[in-house]
Formats: C-alpha cells, sequence, structure tokens
C-alpha cells in the first residue's frame, strides 16, 4: 500500500483494510480478525485511526478521520505499531487514535458521549516513548477499570504534544481516579505534573 497518510512510513502496510477514509467508514462491517496460533489474544479488538487537525463540528471532523488498521493480538499490534511513523516524526496538528472498535474517536460517538478524558502535556523528546507505553499499558488492561477506557489519543502541537486517554464515564471519580494514578505511574510522571480532566460534554456544548 502505498503512503496515502502521513502517519504511515514510506512502505506502507500489508493490511487489506487500512487506509480506508472517514468517520462513516464501518469497521464492524469488515470480517472478524483471526488470532493465529501462539499469538497472545487482546481482550478487545483495537482500531488505529488517524487524522489532521480541522473544525470541531462533526460532519467536517468525521471527514478527516481515516482508519489505518486493527489489531486483536499483541503480535497483531506490533505489526501495525511497525508500520506507523514515530509521533516526533508527524507535521504538527496531527492526530493518532487507538480506541476499541465499535467506538469512534470522536465526542458525539454513544461509547464517548457522558465521558471525559485525561490530558497531559508532553515535550517533543517524550512524546514517542509515552504514546508506546500507554498504548501497551491500554492493551495490556492496566489501568484495572473494565470496559471504561475508550481509547487514547496522541495530539501534535507546538510547541508541546498532547496525549490524553479517554472513558466512557466522567461522573464515575473512583474509575477516573485510577486511570489518573495508572498514568502518572506507567509514565513516570513527577507529583508536580499538571494533569487536567475534561469532560466531552463541555466540548459538546461548542458543536
Amino acid at each position: 500500500m502505498t503512503n496515502k497518510y502521513d502517519a504511515l512510513k514510506p512502505y506502507g502496510s500489508d493490511s487489506d483494510d487500512s487506509g480506508d477514509e472517514g468517520a462513516d467508514f464501518d469497521v464492524e462491517k469488515l470480517e472478524p480478525l483471526e488470532v493465529g496460533p501462539g499469538e497472545h489474544k487482546l481482550q478487545y479488538t483495537y482500531c488505529l485511526w488517524f487524522a489532521k487537525k480541522g473544525s470541531h463540528r462533526p460532519a467536517e471532523y468525521g471527514k478527516s478521520l481515516h482508519f489505518v488498521g486493527r489489531c486483536a493480538s499483541v503480535e497483531q499490534w506490533w505489526t501495525l505499531y511497525c508500520h506507523l511513523v514515530k509521533p516526533t516524526m508527524l507535521t504538527s496538528f496531527r492526530k493518532l487514535h487507538l480506541f476499541k472498535s465499535g467506538i469512534k474517536p470522536m465526542w458525539e460517538d454513544p461509547g464517548n458521549v457522558r465521558g471525559g478524558k485525561w490530558v497531559i502535556r508532553l515535550r517533543k523528546n517524550k512524546v514517542d516513548r509515552a504514546w508506546e507505553n500507554v498504548c501497551m499499558a491500554m492493551l495490556g488492561e492496566q489501568f484495572l477499570v473494565g470496559p471504561e477506557i475508550c481509547g487514547v489519543v496522541l495530539s501534535t502541537q507546538f510547541p508541546e504534544d498532547l496525549l490524553s486517554i479517554w472513558n466512557r464515564t466522567a461522573t464515575d471519580t473512583t474509575s477516573t481516579n485510577r486511570i489518573r494514578d495508572t498514568l502518572r505511574r506507567i509514565l513516570n510522571l513527577a507529583p508536580s505534573t499538571h494533569m487536567e480532566y475534561k469532560p466531552h460534554c463541555d466540548s459538546l456544548k461548542y458543536l
């Protein structure tokens, strides 16, 4: 596959279902992913999306989303991951989204609409490792909040990047606090590091 989207390395991906455009693309219509013998199956199937930052209006933002690929095992994730450029190689105002299959990386998706996100600002030299560690923690169910986790988003900004993890229920303080504490641990954040929780309902007011 050619490098249609700049999230992919020039040699592309061997996946037949990567590179589909728009939030209207229905991942659920794809054939179920098979997990091969000896592979380590994930509890959930995850989908990777790429977007260029644009309007926050659902119709316009949905058009900017591109489905990159899926994974249902640890091995499938690493195959997909190795075909991506590092976040530090992306230009500013690009987004990578790794979300559970069936949940689109949009505020108004039914899986997200009552939820929120923890947001961390990261220096450019920290973002590659942080993105990898948070993705692996989510895939490995290290947050210990059951189905509360929806996905993780990396947003390239200037001069810092933003890393956020989305959950289903903004009012579930037990889960949101556990997510915060787990993020601090896996990213080895200093106690003084500022973390902000943003309910999606605050963003939806302006749509």
